[in-house]
């Protein structure tokens, strides 16, 4: 490609970005808040049916009134709690609900109260209006006293507004660490500019232009997809532009002329570079095999944001690289003549370590993977929905506050909704139900629908909870098939549901896609099948150690739902990255120097690309700690750890032993062994 036409092409990618950006800049999915069901749950058409009701497009928010003494309240107590009632009602525009004004509980130590708000209310908007309600309930409350808002809207509130500025945090932690092991690897005070400013500018367009087509599709975008979207365009886009630079290093000690050894280093990086991309890209469509909406979403955006991660990398990277020559990699400049890594390097003495010992080391390495996948099986899985906040939250502080006063149940009652001429029939099987403490009729509705208020007997959201609206709903849909059982105990029922049908539907896929990929690229037999099972030896064992870690040196009480299926797609499809980027290397040295001192050559020459790609990609995926969701924490650790074992275990030491091992058969039938000498057309790295 001439130099002109280069620069018309990134001129043109810039353009259209710029256009973008002005077009769809203002579209935020930091606005919405996780949906973790999808619309065909049960819990969801429960939902759904309750705004036949009166009063079902209504959502409460809860009021719980306490001393800060903790002694139990007195009756000028009470009638304040009831101000405060009265004041979060006239801020909201709401009228009263029916029933007692405020319930003070049996201890006599904390007063309740509820006050309805617009269920249609969702992201800043929701936050908004609970901030609101909150203010008024504390003007004029007196010292003595505190209130605390909590509930399903409250819940929804602190979600949305945890995300309010974080993303713009994790954005600026993400660029800073990149920019520092940028720094690092090159040792230049100029180098890692070009690379960041490219990659930074392509997360934005990536932003915009992944929520945008993810709403186009009727997704639904939030903050935490938002987030994840951007660590993967930072850590892929970074690990893209590692690849290239390195390449070009290297061709600057082959060619006089700078221009020749960008064209030569674009060309020869470009198959490993989109191979890679469409690996990601395909294992990330998997998701929109999954149940819950915000995984199909993360798919979606994902994906895009990565195809236009390599877009920049390619296209519009090269001829900045260009316009400096070889003074860019000043002080270190790369000289005519250098000395291929391929023949000398730390990782040269490393890789000949292995191949001569191959049998002890993959016996050793792929022993120490199997112990750390032990640790799946001492990790708990699921968390409740007052245990999703790495930060205090108002809303989980006052539920909490009122599972210590209130009956567990009597605050966030199940809701069964039933057609009216089996309603009786419903009841008997609601109060027959084991674990049902209550069951209150809770009004009809016009299109012949009766509708119940059960309280169960169980914390919300464990395993107790589940076990008992399991029961109910097989109670229920026995006496009516029509009837249907939601509130939050039934919709995190649905959740945990919706998170193992996607593990055991898109996990097998995306292993399909890997190894699809793998067979197209390699054109052999044997070859996939070794690199597909250390890498998911790999995943299994970050998952293993990074769960453990996450329970029991971190302290979070469980592992969430869906950490499980983020961390194995984003281990297995980034792990292949690598994978991708040494194989080929392998097969490009086979030829001229047999299979054994051609997986050395190709770890001599890709260990110190994948060492710093690995390094600054699990970097990358730790910075989702500065998010306020467990959930995001976990994946981060779970999968920075995950890369630095593929980086130093699986690609420099396993994979290299195997391949010794089993010799040129590795690479049958494909004729490594066939083509001339002088052949570099796929040199990757």
């Amino acid at each position: 490609m001439s130099r002109r036409l280069s620069w018309l092409i990134a001129l043109v990618i810039v353009l259209s970005s710029g256009a973008v950006l002005g077009l769809l800049g203002g579209s935020s999915s930091a606005e919405q808040s996780p949906v973790p069901v999808p619309d065909s749950a049960e819990s969801a058409r429960a939902n759904a049916a309750r705004e036949a009701f009166p009063g079902g497009d209504e959502a409460p928010v809860i009021l719980v009134v306490t001393r800060t003494d903790g002694a139990p309240l007195d009756r000028n107590d009470v009638q304040d709690a009831e101000q405060a009632r009265q004041r979060m009602l006239s801020a909201a525009g709401a009228t009263a609900p029916p029933g007692p004004p405020t319930q003070v509980s049996d201890d006599g130590q904390a007063a309740l109260a509820t006050v309805p708000l617009d269920a249609d209310l969702s992201g800043f908007a929701l936050t908004d209006e609970v901030e609101k309600v909150r203010a008024a309930a504390d003007d004029g409350l007196p010292d003595a006293l505190r209130a605390e808002v909590t509930g399903g809207p409250a819940f929804g509130a602190d979600i949305a507004d945890s995300f309010s500025g974080a993303n713009v945090t994790l954005l600026a932690v993400t660029a800073a660490v990149v920019a520092l092991l940028l720094i690092i690897t090159y040792r230049s005070p100029t180098l890692w500019l070009v690379p960041l400013l490219v990659i930074a500018f392509a997360d934005r367009v990536a932003a915009v232009l992944g929520t945008a087509i993810a709403e186009a599709v009727g997704m639904t975008p939030d903050g935490s997809t938002s987030g994840i979207t951007s660590v993967l365009v930072f850590g892929a886009g970074t690990n893209y532009a590692l690849l290239l630079i390195s390449r070009y290093r290297e061709e600057l000690g082959r060619h006089e002329s700078p221009r020749d050894a960008l064209d030569i280093a674009a060309r020869r990086a470009a198959p490993a570079i989109l191979a890679s991309n469409a690996t990601v890209v395909l294992a990330l469509l998997t998701l929109l095999l999954a149940e819950a909406p915000t995984t199909r979403s993360l798919g979606v955006q994902a994906a895009a944001g990565l195809v236009v991660a390599a877009v920049f990398v390619l296209l519009v990277l090269p001829p900045l690289l260009g316009l400096f020559g070889r003074k860019l990699f000043w002080p270190f400049i790369p000289e005519m003549g250098a000395r291929a890594l391929t023949d000398s390097g730390v990782w040269h003495r490393v890789a000949s370590a292995v191949a001569r010992r191959p049998a002890p080391v993959a016996a050793v390495s792929i022993g120490a993977l199997a112990l750390l996948c032990t640790g799946i099986l001492a990790t708990p899985l699921g968390l409740s929905q007052t245990e999703q906040f790495r930060v205090q939250a108002e809303s989980v502080d006052g539920y909490s506050t009122l599972a210590e006063h209130f009956p567990s149940g009597l605050t966030d009652p199940t809701v069964v909704i039933a057609s009216a001429p089996r309603a009786d029939a419903v009841q008997r099987a609601i109060s027959d139900t084991p674990g049902v403490v209550s069951v209150t009729p809770a009004g009809s509705a016009p299109d012949g629908l009766q509708q119940f208020s059960v309280v169960l007997d169980a914390p919300p959201a464990s395993d107790e909870a589940f076990g008992t609206v399991d029961a109910l709903r097989d109670s229920v849909h026995q006496a009516d098939p029509s009837a249907l059982v939601g509130g939050s105990d039934a919709k995190a029922r649905d959740a945990a549901a919706a998170a193992r049908h996607d593990r055991a539907v898109v996990i097998p896929a995306i292993l399909a896609v890997v190894l699809a990929v793998l067979y197209v690229l390699l054109r052999a037999a044997l070859a996939p099948l070794v690199l597909i099972a250390a890498t998911v030896l790999s995943a299994l064992a970050a998952l293993g150690l990074g769960g453990w870690a996450s329970v029991h040196v971190f302290g979070f009480p469980a592992l969430d739902n869906t950490a499980p299926l983020f961390a194995f797609l984003f281990l297995v499809a980034l792990g292949v990255d690598y994978t991708i980027f040494l194989v080929t290397r392998a097969k490009e040295e086979t030829p001229e120097h047999g299979t054994t001192d051609g997986i050395v050559r190709a770890v001599s020459a890709t260990g110190a690309v994948i060492t710093s790609a690995g390094i600054v990609l699990a970097a990358v995926f730790c910075v989702l700690g500065v998010l306020p969701l467990i959930v995001l924490t976990q994946v981060g650790i779970i999968v920075g750890l995950g890369i630095l074992l593929d980086t130093f275990v699986v690609r420099t030491v396993v994979i290299p032993a195997l391949f010794t091992l089993i010799g040129p058969r590795i690479w049958w039938p494909a004729a490594v062994g066939a083509r001339p000498r002088h052949r570099k057309a796929g040199s990757v790295v």
